[in-house]
């Protein structure tokens, strides 16, 4: 089953910042929704484990990140896959950009396309896009948190 979800995100801190933020392991582990562990495995590539629960389904997902189409500091295109056992697999890629706002922050716009299939597939495309979309504001307020410029 495929889903599909876009937005944009205003955040507090300049473009470099944002891209750096956006390439750090440890920054993205801290932000991401049950994310157990998130290690670099190449200059583009990261392994990741994440508990995610789906309405009665939940599962730790194992899976793999790859950054492509880099173009410092503006955007990539991220994508990864995972499985989750029984729960299922997900798979997908995320377009980011990044572009100047006149407050001095930045503004991040993002179009996600992901696939899941097994038991998670079969609970319906609005509970899905619904823990999708709280899992994306989530991690966005978390992101904008740590990226803010400390006083």
């Amino acid at each position: 089953m495929a889903t599909n979800m876009k937005g944009e995100v205003a955040l507090p801190a300049d473009r470099q910042t944002i891209w750096q933020s956006l390439n750090n392991p440890e920054i993205l582990r801290q932000c991401i929704p049950g994310c157990q562990s998130l290690e670099k495995t190449s200059d583009t590539g990261f392994a990741a484990v994440a508990k995610v629960k789906i309405g009665p389904v939940g599962a730790t997902f194992k899976g793999t990140v790859e950054l492509k189409d880099l173009d410092p500091p503006n955007g990539y295109r991220i994508e990864g896959a995972g499985q989750g056992g029984i729960a299922g697999f997900a798979n997908g890629g995320a377009t980011v950009k990044l572009a100047d706002q006149s407050d001095g922050g930045t503004l991040l716009s993002y179009e996600v396309q992901a696939n899941v299939g097994g038991r998670i597939a079969q609970l319906g495309s609005r509970l899905i896009d619904g823990v999708a979309k709280s899992m994306a504001d989530k991690f966005f307020a978390s992101f904008a948190e740590a990226v803010k410029p400390k006083q």
